[in-house]
């Protein structure tokens, strides 16, 4: 029997997912499948509306090595897991002679955890959570989770944090979960046999195909103890938000009350003596964070580096006080004692790291209203570590809607460690970069509009005439208006002078519902508005007449105190970079990618992408900005935006009627 080829393949897949091929879609699983093939690193852009799913699924199917596909959002594991595998495997099935089968992967603290929900949290207090609920039925939100999460555990053959519906708190979910750290290990366990979280590994390691999330991908790079099974090809989706995520993953933090319940967990289960030391330790750590001032540490301060290393002393003393004891007073010990050591160890390597300095660290307090202050330590860079432990032993596709900015690969590039596409040597990654476009005609379907009269932004400023053009759009565009803000406060202050403005029609602003019901109630309204920060640059898809005029209401470069941005910055500028444009544009850069990514959803759409910042226009970096975003037709008339907002809006609800 001849060998099925990629275009037949491509179809099959398509047709059974009700879709229509894209030229886009053929050009990139071609260039998967030869990535792939070549055992070399692709990264490859392809614009909302591509299929770019199915354009690395197949050519990865159709190789028939293991597979692991990391995402950044849980929206698209689900697409995948419910609808794409299991849709292209079937379609697959008479070409391919086999049936590739294909499994999910999170973390440990995302499955539910039978010894905690039957056993209790081990407590500092006495009793346990559990034990207050069950003489009376619960009055507390609380308490109703967790009666619901324990009937809900019964059901559930996950046991999977995103599979319980609605969702809980994470106060709530930190009740029946628990960290790698602080897990007994199947072999010790009561509930071993039945843990979801190792049912979840064995799915994997059987799987051809496991989806996972870019947070367990740096787990596994990062910690050097595996976490995902061997295989031969790794395709990242929603690859710019990588480095971010590995950032996060790398990035350690100290607290008072953290180290408070550290002390408090490991006084019943070590000698007097090591409990006092630790005792000491965090009381003097306490006293430097109250006159923590927020900002960079470019050096510890002399009376914050005693404190640490008294903390990380008495920290490795009780470690190995609890390794030596056993009390057996204590109910459930093992787990009591996994818990407090899973907290004196994070204590006890955050404070070390810190102590030590590194010069590729960064080290700063953070000061926050409801929780207090904070000590914090990431690292400046994770390209190296990403270079290292991603590109190595396997060949590896990222891939999203905007890789590609300033007009190539090279910033993004760079952020993962690659040199310059085209430069090879000496243990550097062999990679190219392809754009295979999209099936939407921007410059016919969209406007890229920029207040060029407008006043500069001014940090911290009020600026009303930002609000009036604000105002005048909405109105011309009959609602239908989504407003991405460079911070909070900016959102909360447009949103309440344009309720009172312009009351007939409705703002809906972030924080005041989860943001699944308010993209919800956006999109079943047309005269209603959506005004948010940072999830919503990224995480809306309302395709439709609904979603006619996205707002930047100024270029979201980094706060100029953000201590690792500015940090980054510093240090490009030392070796000689441009630290402006290799931090701060390419940061703002893929932001207003993603931003105005979110006017055209599908062949339809038309719409505004207005940006009221007139630095754009006028700025020397405007042109890098602009050319990372979709080719529009480009503006900077008023009066011509507001005729197209309005014929636009005519357009539509002349639709509706019809």
């Amino acid at each position: 029997m001849t060998k099925p080829s990629l275009p037949e393949l491509l179809h099959a897949a398509v047709t059974a997912v009700g879709g229509t091929e894209r030229p886009g879609q053929v050009t990139m699983a071609e260039t998967v499948a030869e990535a792939i093939d070549g055992g070399s690193h692709l990264l490859v852009q392809a614009g909302t509306g591509t299929g770019k799913s199915l354009g690395y699924l197949v050519p990865a199917l159709a190789h028939g090595e293991r597979v692991v596909v990391a995402t950044a959002t849980l929206a698209l594991q689900r697409q995948l897991v419910e609808r794409d595998l299991p849709r292209t495997v079937e379609s697959l099935h008479p070409l391919l002679r086999r049936r590739p089968n294909f499994a999910m992967l999170k973390g440990r603290s995302n499955y539910l955890c039978l010894h905690r929900l039957h056993e209790g949290v081990p407590q500092e207090e006495e009793g346990g959570l559990f034990d207050q609920f069950e003489a009376a039925a619960p009055t507390s939100k609380l308490g109703q989770d967790l009666l619901r999460m324990r009937d809900w555990a019964d059901e559930t053959e996950t046991g999977d944090r995103d599979d319980l519906t609605p969702g809980v708190s994470d106060k709530a979910w930190s009740q029946v979960s628990v960290s790698s750290r602080e897990c007994l290990g199947a072999s010790k366990c009561a509930y071993g046999q039945e843990c979801f979280a190792e049912m979840s590994r064995e799915r994997a390691k059987l799987a051809d195909v496991i989806v996972t999330n870019h947070a367990l991908l740096a787990i596994d790079a990062i910690e050097g103890a595996p976490v995902l099974p061997q295989h031969e090809v790794l395709i990242v989706d929603e690859a710019h938000e990588l480095v971010s995520r590995v950032t996060g993953v790398a990035t350690g933090e100290l607290t008072p009350g953290q180290v408070t319940r550290a002390v408090r967990r490991a006084a019943k289960l070590v000698n007097e003596k090591a409990a006092d030391q630790l005792q000491t330790a965090s009381e003097g750590f306490e006293r430097v964070m109250e006159l923590a001032l927020p900002g960079r540490l470019e050096e510890v301060p002399e009376d914050l580096g005693y404190a640490l290393m008294a903390l990380r002393d008495a920290a490795r003393t009780v470690i190995t006080a609890i390794g030596t004891t056993r009390d057996k007073s204590v109910q459930d010990e093992d787990a009591v004692r996994k818990q407090a050591l899973a907290a004196v160890e994070t204590i006890h390597d955050v404070a070390e790291r810190i102590a030590n300095g590194s010069e590729w660290d960064v080290v700063w307090y953070e000061r926050h209203d409801r929780f207090g202050a904070s000590l914090r330590v990431a690292p400046m860079s994770v390209s190296g570590l990403l270079r290292e432990k991603l590109f190595t032993d396997r060949s590896v596709v990222l891939t999203s809607a905007t890789l590609k900015l300033g007009g190539d690969f090279n910033g993004v590039g760079a952020s993962m460690g690659l040199a310059p596409e085209g430069i090879e040597g000496e243990d550097l990654p062999v990679w190219k970069g392809v754009d295979v476009g999209s099936p939407f005609e921007y410059r016919k379907q969209g406007i890229l509009y920029v207040a060029k009269h407008l006043a500069k932004p001014t940090r911290d400023g009020t600026r009303t005439d930002m609000t009036d053009e604000l105002s005048e759009l909405i109105q011309a565009a009959g609602g239908r208006t989504l407003g991405l803000f460079s911070s909070m406060r900016a959102a909360q202050a447009a949103a309440e002078e344009l309720r009172t403005r312009i009351p007939e029609f409705p703002i809906l602003l972030q924080g005041e519902d989860t943001l699944g019901e308010l993209i919800k109630a956006f999109a079943a309204d047309p005269e209603t508005c959506l005004f948010g920060t940072l999830s919503l640059w990224q995480g809306v898809d309302v395709p439709g007449p609904n979603c006619q005029l996205v707002v930047m209401d100024k270029i979201p470069f980094p706060r100029p105190d953000d201590p690792l941005m500015s940090a980054r910055q510093k240090a490009v500028e030392e070796a000689g970079g441009n630290g402006f444009m290799a931090v701060a544009a390419t940061h703002s850069a893929l932001l207003m990618a993603q931003g105005a990514g979110r006017l055209i959803r599908a062949t339809g759409d038309r719409g505004v992408v207005a940006v009221l910042d007139p630095r754009l226009a006028t700025a020397r970096y405007g042109s890098y900005l602009k050319a990372s975003m979709p080719d529009f037709w480009f503006t900077t008339d008023r009066n011509q935006v507001r005729r197209s907002l309005s014929s636009i809006d005519a357009a539509a609800k002349k639709a509706d009627a019809e």
